[in-house]
């Protein structure tokens, strides 16, 4: 079975994630392709997971025997550059075979749209139709025999894509900036796109975790304050201005500052939306998911700005940075993509930017979030993540999104929104969202409040409610 979730269809390597299933997608790509009567074409690249390149070319065996030419990408890469790819060269469709932050057991696919977008849920709707009216066995054609064909044409187009980052941000700054530069890519695709950037850059840099491991080092491949213990210790014992990480297809970011703390999603954006407005004079909105940071409102209101809140997922988020002109948006998983660069997330362009943002600013990051909270106030985030059962999950369903019941709370409530999952907003511009993840079997508690004290009152008060601990 394949099913789409927030992130693009993700299941464990063979179980779900099967050369049948693959190729089952494949067909029904084809098919809508087809249906839709657009160019005979489409663009495929891989990471490093187990499976991934065999997956790429499972795939492109299927769009061969259907006439459809496929541009792989021959090297292990990052999901932002087939987004980039899709985009500037007006492919009507793109897939990267990924399952991004997930555990090593895990493997998917990404589908992207005309202009390098994430499929939308109407997209992902569709295939799953098209995979569900298949009968015949799946027809393919052999790898070798399609490539002479010219029905397969292997690519690398890492330059194109590098080219556009080194472009777009200021070089000129960082190479006389002398900095130095901790830099973790978890064993993903980052290390050349990424490491070429900052050397180009000339910036001193220190690597761990480097080397190609498909089990990611025992680790999951998410850049959090969990698995980023040892770039915290390289960039403390290296005197670094920075520690950068990168997840397992580099489309999310991760962040040590000068100091060795490792700083949140929510704090990357609000640094970056800051230094794009008050540095580099951009203008615009902002766009965050309600899981997000309501730090980037406080923002948006200091520069006479709005802030736009979307459900959960990227395409929610570049959707709306479309409609409202947005300067960036984000996430507080780790992605973020700013205007005028690819229509979805990119932790390579991102740490780029940053990097840049020390270098035009003669400033430790540390010391910049100190210059907006005295600005824009302090605010404190609680998040929880917590496992259950089928039995569970049908049970908490029932309580938050049927009956949408919420548990006694010791602030008065301004409002409840059911956009995605139950988000309470407090009178005091707190709140809390209860919602499950659409990547992974886990209920997500997130909870604002201006003090820290009072959003792990509220986060354990929903805990108990939903009968979690």
């Amino acid at each position: 079975m394949v099913q789409f979730g927030t992130g693009g269809w993700r299941a464990i390597i063979g179980d779900e994630f099967t050369k049948a299933n693959i190729q089952l997608l494949a067909k029904a790509m084809c098919d809508k392709m087809k249906a839709e009567g657009v160019e005979k074409q489409i663009v495929i690249g891989y990471d490093r997971r187990f499976l991934s390149k065999e997956s790429m070319q499972w795939a492109a065996e299927v769009f061969a025997a259907e006439g459809i030419k496929a541009f792989l990408v021959n090297k292990s890469s990052p999901t932002p550059l087939i987004m980039y790819y899709t985009m500037v060269h007006e492919f009507d469709y793109g897939m990267m075979i990924t399952a991004s932050h997930n555990p090593a057991v895990y493997n998917g696919i990404k589908v992207f749209t005309k202009g390098g977008r994430d499929a939308d849920e109407n997209q992902t709707a569709d295939i799953e139709r098209y995979i569900a009216q298949i009968k015949e066995p799946v027809s393919e054609m052999d790898y070798e025999t399609a490539k002479a064909a010219g029905l397969i044409e292997e690519i690398y187009p890492l330059n194109e894509y590098l080219d556009n980052i080194i472009a777009a941000v200021n070089m000129e700054a960082i190479r006389g900036a002398n900095l130095r530069v901790a830099f973790d890519p978890m064993y993903g695709v980052s290390d050349t796109s990424l490491k070429t950037i900052l050397l180009t850059a000339r910036c001193d840099v220190y690597s761990i975790h480097d080397r190609h491991d498909t089990l990611f080092g025992g680790k999951l491949p998410s850049p959090s304050a969990n698995t980023l213990r040892g770039l915290q210790n390289c960039v403390i014992d290296n005197g670094c201005d920075i520690g950068l990480a990168t997840d397992g297809d580099a489309d999310r970011i991760g962040v040590i500052d000068d100091t060795g703390r490792f700083l949140h999603p929510n704090d990357i954006l609000v640094l970056l939306y800051y230094y794009l407005v008050k540095f580099k004079g951009w203008s615009g909105p902002v766009v965050r998911n309600l899981a997000t940071t309501h730090m980037l409102d406080k923002v948006a209101e200091r520069f006479g700005q709005k802030c736009y809140e979307v459900p959960v997922g990227f395409k929610h988020i570049s959707a709306k940075m479309a409609e409202t002109d947005a300067i960036i948006g984000g996430e507080s998983s780790g992605g973020l993509t700013v205007k005028g660069h690819i229509k979805g997330k990119d932790g390579v362009y991102a740490a780029a930017l940053l990097v840049e943002m020390i270098a035009v600013t003669g400033k430790k990051l540390s010391e910049i979030y100190k210059d907006i909270e005295a600005e824009c106030g302090q605010i404190f985030m609680e998040e929880r993540d917590y496992r259950f059962s089928q039995e569970k999950k049908v049970e908490m369903t029932k309580i938050l999104m049927e009956e949408k019941k919420v548990p006694e709370l010791p602030f008065p409530i301004d409002h409840v929104s059911y956009m995605d999952g139950c988000k309470v907003y407090f009178e005091n511009g707190g709140w809390v969202v209860a919602r499950f993840s659409g990547t992974e079997p886990l209920l997500r508690i997130f909870c604002e409040m201006p003090d820290a004290e009072e959003a792990r009152t509220v986060s354990e008060i929903y805990e108990d409610f939903l009968e979690l601990r």
